[in-house]
């Protein structure tokens, strides 16, 4: 008996302090500040014009490259550009020795003369025997041999003039000029070096730098959107270097793949940039975004707004009264740190954007920042 007497003077100490502490300054001051509501950020649902867009990831593509390679062989005596260096279409990069082609011209040159000297002769011949041949004076056989001569010779000087204007192409060989206005890139041989007609390398490859693509890919699923803004104006594409945050170049869609690749279940686009001021660079790899229009009046609240339960997507609404209602909202999509809403709320209200996790239905709220 005397042991549970002790238990029950103990329990009722232990009941005393406890009301004690709930009647004391202390405990009203938190009482008081749980009446107060619970602290959250929020904001409010607005109206404006947003952009739909397609985000992926692109890499650049010079239009044009040209492996740059000898069409004759023989020494390399100047090189005119260096490497890295802006060039023109039709600058000169290098020239290889061109003393032995000027010998095969002129060689070439020599036997036309000579060819054409002797086919006249024997159109002279043949005009002279065309007569006495007429007056029987020479046979009939003796005449078309002349004629055949005068044939074999007139096909011999149109071999000649073909060898003189082939001598000629290659002489024109030795000096190595752009195809095109690029930028060069690694040079591979040098002055005083010997080079091979075709070969297997190039002596330099050229990028053209302006325009230029940036090569992506997209889902299938979008290639109906994209053919329908397409249809009705140029699609304008943005793009930036991955992991940076300086401002977008923008360029206009230009190429849609013929085919769906199987594998992957995308299509290949291409937007073409005028980059004067070489921004892009080939091979580089890009953000992309797609512009297929801009969605005029649209309902938009912060992402972080937007939570999801096991009944799907929701915010928390702030009330005139400062206590809290669950909605259900319905996202078409998302674009930056925004949300577009197509379902479930509408412009003005105020939703919780940070603090969620405290809350429940009816909560009473003190709103923090953000409006």
């Amino acid at each position: 008996m005397k042991a549970s007497h002790f238990r029950f003077i103990g329990l009722a100490a232990v009941f005393a302090l406890i009301g004690t502490s709930a009647c004391s300054p202390s405990g009203g001051k938190a009482a008081g500040r749980a009446m107060a509501g619970v602290p959250v950020n929020a904001a409010e649902t607005i109206q404006k014009d947003e952009p739909l867009e397609i985000p992926t990831v692109g890499r650049v593509e010079a239009i044009q490259s040209v492996s740059v390679k000898a069409l004759v062989g023989g020494e390399v005596t100047r090189v005119y550009f260096k490497e890295g260096q802006d060039v023109k279409k039709g600058a000169r990069l290098f020239t290889i020795d061109p003393r032995p082609f000027e010998i095969a011209l002129k060689q070439a040159e020599a036997l036309l003369e000579k060819d054409r000297a002797l086919l006249e002769n024997a159109q002279s011949d043949m005009a002279r025997y065309g007569g006495l041949v007429k007056k029987d004076y020479v046979t009939k056989e003796q005449y078309d041999a002349l004629v055949a001569n005068r044939d074999v010779l007139a096909a011999t000087v149109k071999a000649d003039e073909a060898n003189v204007a082939n001598a000629r192409l290659q002489l024109g060989y030795t000096v190595v000029s752009s195809p095109l206005d690029g930028r060069t890139g690694s040079l591979l041989i040098d002055a005083g070096n010997i080079i091979k007609a075709n070969d297997v390398n190039s002596a330099v490859v050229i990028y053209q730098m302006s325009p230029i693509y940036v090569t992506f890919s997209v889902p299938e699923q979008n290639l109906p959107s994209i053919r329908k803004y397409m249809a009705e104006a140029p699609l304008r594409t943005d793009v930036t270097p991955a992991g940076s945050s300086q401002a977008p170049v923008s360029g206009i869609l230009t190429f849609v793949d013929n085919a769906i690749d199987q594998a992957t279940g995308t299509i290949t686009l291409k937007a073409t940039f005028e980059n004067t001021d070489e921004s892009l660079w080939p091979g580089e790899f890009l953000n992309v975004r797609l512009v297929l229009t801009t969605e005029k009046g649209v309902t938009v609240v912060p992402s972080q707004a937007v939570q999801t339960g096991q009944n799907g997507l929701y915010v928390y609404v702030i009330k005139p009264d400062m206590t809290v209602d669950m909605k259900a909202v319905t996202v078409s999509r998302t674009f930056g740190q925004d949300s577009i809403i197509s379902g479930g709320l509408k412009p003005g209200e105020r939703v919780v954007t940070d603090g969620q996790l405290r809350l429940v239905p009816g909560a009473k709220v003190e709103i923090k920042s953000g409006l």
